[in-house]
């Protein structure tokens, strides 16, 4: 990592205080609320004297390098962390000081960016509408991801807990109530890692790209998600090579279809003691 030397006040928090009315019945008050911070990143890869703007996505402040490196993870453009050389925020003493906080550059190891034309082709199918899902399937097994194989088991009760131990570790959703998470568990149900965001791309690309950067293995791993589980959700967990996805709510059809393409368990539903298993049902005991 790069200390950029950028003065610390111009980060962006990840909440902000806002004055509102609040009404409790027949009673009203003015009062003060905390809310998510919702700001934009934008993503530039770093390739000797080249540099390409690669994408811009909102999110939650906080984690921005894990984001940036999980996303370029996730979309195969790197396929391990020695292939970064450093993530830093942007340093242009041309751009506003808050704004600094807003880009992040990762540097590649190579001399030269890599060919992107296939990657915004990918990443323009799979935000674009008109596009069958077969497509989207292809796509991704033309960039190398294969079947999970992991022999991991669990039983249905250890993935009953995980919507709780999830929300005791969400600070600032306890606050504003305005956040996704996204959290690693060990086959134990031990909390590995647990990541919030506006988003709930942005909360997986982050603990992908944590898991990245400290060149550590989410095989044997299990993955819930706040919210419903999408088909990107299940593409990020694929290419990190996650054999368990959980969701609170539920999958879409595109990702059940993932699910069973790439030998994922996927359990929808996961509230209380109930769970819908969409796929790899023998991993779940």
């Amino acid at each position: 990592m790069i200390d950029d030397g950028i003065e610390r006040e111009a980060r962006p928090g990840r909440m902000v205080e806002t004055s509102i009315v609040r009404y409790d019945g027949s009673k009203v008050s003015r009062t003060f609320d905390n809310v998510a911070t919702e700001e934009p990143l934008e993503l530039r890869l770093v390739a000797g004297a080249t540099m390409h703007t690669l994408a811009v996505t909102m999110r939650t402040p906080g984690n921005d390098f894990e984001l940036a490196a999980g996303f370029v993870s996730s979309e195969r453009i790197v396929q391990s962390g020695a292939e970064i050389v450093a993530v830093s925020y942007c340093i242009d003493p041309t751009i506003d000081a808050e704004q600094r906080y807003n880009i992040v550059n990762v540097e590649l190891a190579g001399a030269a960016l890599p060919d992107l034309t296939r990657f915004e082709r990918h990443f323009t199918m799979n935000s674009s509408c008109g596009v069958c899902g077969r497509a989207n399937l292809e796509a991704l097994t033309e960039l190398g991801v294969e079947p999970v194989q992991d022999d991991i088991r669990v039983p249905i009760a250890r993935i009953y807990s995980l919507p709780e131990r999830m929300r005791e570790a969400q600070r600032i959703f306890a606050t504003t109530g305005g956040l996704h998470a996204a959290a690693l568990f060990d086959p134990r149900g031990e909390t590995i890692a647990v990541r919030e965001d506006i988003g709930r791309h942005n909360a997986v690309d982050k603990l992908a790209g944590w898991a990245l950067l400290e060149g550590r293995s989410l095989s044997g791993s299990i993955l819930f998600v706040s919210g419903r589980a999408s088909y990107e959700i299940l593409q990020k967990a694929a290419v990190a090579r996650i054999p368990i996805v959980c969701a609170v709510s539920a999958p879409s059809s595109l990702a059940v279809d993932l699910a069973r393409a790439f030998n994922i368990t996927l359990a929808g539903f996961v509230r209380g003691e109930r769970a819908n298993i969409y796929s790899a049902t023998e991993r779940i005991n």
